[in-house]
């Protein structure tokens, strides 16, 4: 099928998939620039510790874990993960995982937790907040809601880690971390 042959339902090319990711992120990147300048706020702190790295590795197996195990026992949030991982893995080539784990996982909680958590407060409601917007950004059809509730429950997750940590560098690598991995076991399995 040709790219003027596409229909709405096919899936995307690998060059369309970078491409939006590519944009994505400098969008996210750019709100979150534009937010800062004119609200005058600061990013919320982050910094190399010894700490942020195994927290954020621990905090992204434990992400991982659970999706495994939810994506086991609801239905529902099986079939929109397939849809959803399938319509951006799907063209993707294995050295591309390494951009949709990087890309999101900076741009995302860079805006997400970086700026709304200190913009709506640094509490329990900011956390909240961020975490609805989160999940809103990853809800692809009402048809898929699972999915969109999933990544609410990640972003709440996310961000109480950022306010338990003080440090945003926990959520970034929490965030990498679920995206490489993720991709990974669903690039296998459909290889195996």
């Amino acid at each position: 099928m040709t790219q003027q042959q596409r229909t709405p339902d096919s899936p995307l090319t690998r060059t369309q998939i970078l491409v939006a990711m590519g944009v994505t992120a400098v969008i996210l990147l750019l709100v979150t620039k534009l937010w800062l300048h004119f609200a005058a706020l600061s990013l919320f702190s982050w910094s190399w510790t010894v700490e942020a790295l195994p927290l954020g590795l621990s905090l992204g197996l434990a992400i991982t874990a659970a999706s495994a195990l939810i994506y086991r026992l609801w239905p529902g949030y099986r079939r929109s993960a397939d849809f959803y991982i399938e319509f951006v893995l799907q063209p993707l080539m294995w050295p591309d995982i390494i951009w949709l784990g990087l890309l999101p996982g900076l741009s995302e909680e860079l805006l997400f937790r970086g700026v709304m958590l200190p913009a709506f407060g640094l509490g329990l409601a900011a956390v909240v907040i961020s975490s609805l917007c989160f999940g809103v950004l990853h809800l692809s059809s009402v048809e898929h809601w699972p999915y969109g509730v999933w990544a609410t429950i990640v972003g709440l997750l996310l961000g109480y880690s950022a306010l338990y940590t003080g440090n945003l560098l926990v959520p970034i690598v929490a965030h990498i971390f679920t995206n490489l991995v993720s991709s990974c076991f669903w690039k296998l399995g459909r290889t195996a």
